[in-house]
């Protein structure tokens, strides 16, 4: 409905009157007059009143992007209302979106202030927020506007990333420039010995202590500092658990998503290239690259992830297409077969692969109508002993897999990892 219409108070407030008025001339009783006479003056000053102009209601969020937790400020504009007295707000529920007041209304005259609504969403994914219905009174409240439906807008809420520094080394740093140190020398600070001066050595790296008690000149020499490149798996097949929101139980899904968005932003930081290969319906994918353009692309392509498995999905032909000189983190709880097989894959081709274990520790199938609670929780404490024994033999071929535990996760793991790529390999031919 969207003209104005006669309140149910004001029609009831114009026939009452009109009723007693009438009674009182027809059975000649004055007191009826005198009782409906406030009745008659309400209705009187609601038609006095009566709206002109047609009312137009926009809505808009004072951010475009939220990361889970934050929140902002639905508002409203209010165009040819001279008319209007009070404003009413109601807000749709939506899922994992908190609202301000609780219930998502709010009434308000237009002289005590603008009738705003708080909207916080609590997990990351794609939320709609600010739809709602709108409901204008003029004075006295004679007539009403609406409600009228207003649609929200579909905001990609990003994931929560935690503070996460390491200062571990990256395990084959292969780029241009960077901050992790190089097998090889070069121009860079980490300091690798002591050589005789050669020509076209910079006179800066002279190591003038040495040089005076040898009597030849000698310089230093440092390793070079290079960049690496970091592929992240993310396991989107399906979600395990129950997710509380921003501060509540977290799901498979949600340690996911956020440690990956955290060890992005880390090597982001750092001058790294990240790739991202979704594992799930949507199969997203993003190409190496660096600066926080990327990164806000990336997080932005784990909000808008789909869950499940894709159509026609082959367990046997995963391939994440990884290159040389890559470190592969993989997050997931490892039910899968196909991604256990991949993991296997790329450990097997030499590749430093670490797998990030994403199970919550109290992760419980989801039980639908007609299913034997007593044979579900059979099947989900075989499914763990898989599980159990698929983490096992990635150890046995040197994989490390380590539980998300928030910042510091990876830190022993990379440092472990750093120092194995290090060491000489033996090659057969």
């Amino acid at each position: 409905m969207s003209e104005w219409r006669a309140t149910t108070s004001l029609s009831r407030a114009l026939v009452v009157s009109a009723v007693g008025v009438g009674a009182a001339v027809l059975f000649g009783e004055p007191v009826l007059v005198v009782l409906t006479a406030p009745l008659l003056l309400l209705g009187a000053l609601g038609l006095v009143h009566r709206p002109t102009a047609a009312p137009r209601v926009l809505t808009r969020l004072d951010h475009v992007a939220l990361h889970e937790g934050q929140g902002t400020l639905s508002r409203l504009s209010l165009h040819d209302g001279h008319d209007v007295e009070h404003v009413t707000r109601v807000a749709a529920a939506s899922p994992y979106v908190a609202l301000h007041p609780a219930g998502g209304q709010v009434g308000r005259l237009l002289g005590e202030g603008p009738a705003d609504l708080e909207l916080s969403p609590r997990r990351w994914g794609r939320r709609m927020l600010g739809e709602e219905k709108v409901g204008l009174h003029t004075r006295w409240a004679g007539y009403r506007w609406g409600p009228v439906a207003v649609g929200g807008q579909e905001m990609r809420v990003l994931p929560l990333t935690a503070p996460f520094d390491s200062r571990a080394e990256a395990p084959q740093p292969l780029g241009v420039v960077g901050v992790h140190r190089s097998r090889r020398l070069g121009s860079g600070s980490e300091f690798a010995g002591i050589r005789p001066f050669q020509a076209g050595d910079r006179l800066r790296r002279i190591n003038w202590r040495v040089s005076l008690r040898s009597d030849a000149l000698h310089v230093e020499t440092t390793r070079a500092e290079e960049d690496s490149g970091v592929l992240l798996v993310v396991d989107a097949l399906a979600d395990h658990g129950r997710s509380g929101g921003a501060e509540g139980a977290a799901s498979s899904l949600d340690l996911t998503v956020r440690a990956a968005a955290a060890i992005a932003e880390h090597h982001v930081r750092n001058g790294d290239r990240i790739a991202l290969r979704v594992v799930g319906r949507g199969g997203e994918k993003i190409g190496y690259g660096s600066g926080k353009a990327h990164l806000r692309m990336l997080l932005g392509t784990l909000a808008g992830m789909r869950v499940g498995e894709p159509r026609g999905f082959d367990t046997e032909a995963l391939q994440l297409g990884v290159t040389g000189g890559t470190v592969v983190v993989v997050l997931s709880p490892m039910l899968a077969e196909s991604i256990g097989t991949a993991t296997a894959t790329l450990v097997r081709r030499g590749l430093p692969v670490l797998v990030i274990d994403t199970l919550p520790p109290d992760a419980v199938p989801a039980v639908t109508d007609g299913t034997d609670p007593v044979l579900a929780d059979l099947a989900w404490r075989m499914r763990r002993i898989e599980r159990e024994q698929v983490l096992g033999r990635l150890s046995a071929l040197g994989c490390p897999v380590v539980a998300w535990r928030g910042p510091g996760t990876v830190d022993d793991v990379m440092r472990r990892l750093a120092r194995r790529a290090q060491l000489p390999r033996v090659r057969v031919r």
